[in-house]
């Protein structure tokens, strides 16, 4: 069922209202005055049925989000630390300081799934709108913009063939056991030996013990795959249940070391292994995600998820598209780095390339310098706003992911853009700021450099 408007109950009248114990003045009150929180409303209705029980208020969960992002929390940790911080409480739409949880963690999971990718595009959107609104953009912004790839590593071990391997063979003895398999062997002792040996002689670079020793694993998953495709074969029901794992084991016995598309991971199979040439990470596994900034404020306008590991050239089109579906505005120029050369745009916009000299005017050369400052934007994205390991669980986990992180890092900028101003009408004090807002000046000096 929707979202039912909060009412006010018989017993909110011996509670203490927030407007009565918090700084009216502060950034986090003047800006939750400028969110568009009925828009949410009407947007995420079509995602409910007509009938049940009514959901959590939508002004709260989007709240919940943005707040996640913007201190690069877990939702357990968002959850505990609204209940502490009546900012918070007010910033989600409630009157009366609340003493319980307002949800279980579990619910914002089930919220991302409901919303998906499209309705973290509207909260995007949305911190977009309200930049433009409080003065922190020119809307003129909007039409100069720098664009680059990342990598957005998953929440995965490192993969090794043996990790791999062994991690198959018990997720195919767990699930024959639920469903009241008896499996001839189930190998999982000498399968666990087998890849602890392999461990040790990689440590000691006897690899060809090693590779002994990752034989026995691939032989004892083989077994095991056998043995259950051979008892499920008259059971349909089985065979639906198992098809999943079934098929990620025949294309983890099947791939080799120099295939493309290979398997690291068996939770999170759409695990891409990415190189960026960084000495201190050669390999990153996750999904590569194209951002699109303002070139001189630094607000991000779109964070697109791509499958694999695609040419930087070929991710342009996609992640200016939505840019422009973000912004509703159509970019005149986009700078980006010497990666995007043989790039896939064909739109109206003039794509100017690091390193080019000819038919640039004085403006351009300027803004294309500035190009660089999108990595400053990207670094706090990583450490700031969760995306440097995502937790969230397959590919709409990793655009819903991206997304949120964006709409962190332009609400971080949007609320040091109100502390300064603040600061400039004395509403508040020096001292206030190195003691409560430190964190969040760092953000806006290194996109304003």
């Amino acid at each position: 069922m929707r979202p039912s408007k909060r009412k006010r109950r018989s017993g909110d009248l011996f509670k203490e209202r927030l407007d009565a114990i918090i700084d009216m003045d502060h950034s986090l009150v003047r800006l939750s005055g400028l969110v568009p929180w009925d828009v949410f409303d009407v947007d995420f209705g079509k995602h409910y049925r007509p009938m049940g029980r009514p959901a959590k208020p939508t002004r709260l969960m989007a709240g919940l989000h943005y707040l996640k992002h913007m201190h690069d929390l877990s939702d357990e940790e968002t959850v505990e630390r609204w209940v502490e911080n009546p900012y918070w409480q007010y910033f989600c739409g409630f009157e009366f300081f609340q003493h319980q949880l307002p949800i279980d963690p579990s619910t914002m999971t089930r919220w991302r799934k409901r919303i998906g990718p499209e309705g973290m595009e509207k909260l995007l959107a949305a911190t977009v709108g309200v930049a433009i609104e409080r003065g922190t953009i020119k809307k003129s912004s909007l039409e100069r913009i720098s664009v680059d790839t990342t990598v957005q590593p998953k929440a995965i071990a490192h993969p090794t063939d043996s990790r791999l391997y062994h991690k198959a063979l018990l997720l195919l003895v767990r699930q024959a056991k639920r469903a009241g398999i008896i499996l001839r062997r189930s190998h999982t002792r000498v399968a666990k030996k087998a890849a602890l040996m392999a461990g040790r002689y990689a440590h000691a670079r006897q690899f060809k013990r090693m590779r002994r020793e990752l034989k026995k694993l691939k032989t004892y998953l083989g077994r095991v795959y056998r043995d259950i495709c051979r008892k499920i074969t008259d059971n349909d029901g089985l065979k639906h249940r198992f098809a999943r794992l079934l098929g990620l084991v025949e294309r983890l016995l099947a791939q080799k070391p120099k295939d493309k598309d290979k398997l690291y991971s068996m939770h999170a199979p759409e695990v891409a292994c990415i190189a960026k040439g960084k000495a201190r990470t050669p390999y990153e596994f996750g999904s590569k995600i194209g951002i699109a900034t303002t070139n001189r404020e630094g607000l991000v306008l779109a964070a697109r998820a791509f499958r694999g590991n695609p040419y930087d050239g070929h991710t342009l089109n996609d992640t200016i598209s939505q840019a422009k579906q973000i912004c509703g505005v159509e970019p005149d120029r986009v700078y980006v780095d010497r990666g995007y050369r043989g790039h896939d745009y064909e739109g109206e916009a003039k794509v100017m390339i690091s390193g080019q000299r000819r038919g640039l005017t004085a403006q351009m050369k300027r803004e294309l310098k500035r190009r660089s400052a999108i990595e400053a934007t990207i670094g706090h994205m990583k450490t700031d706003g969760r995306l440097d390991r995502n937790f969230l669980n397959g590919k709409d986990g990793d655009a819903i992911n991206a997304l949120l992180a964006a709409a962190g890092h332009n609400l971080r900028l949007i609320l040091n853009a109100i502390i300064f101003l603040l600061l400039w009408l004395g509403t508040i004090t020096p001292k206030t700021v190195k003691t409560n807002i430190v964190p969040l000046l760092r953000t806006y000096k290194t996109s304003m450099a």
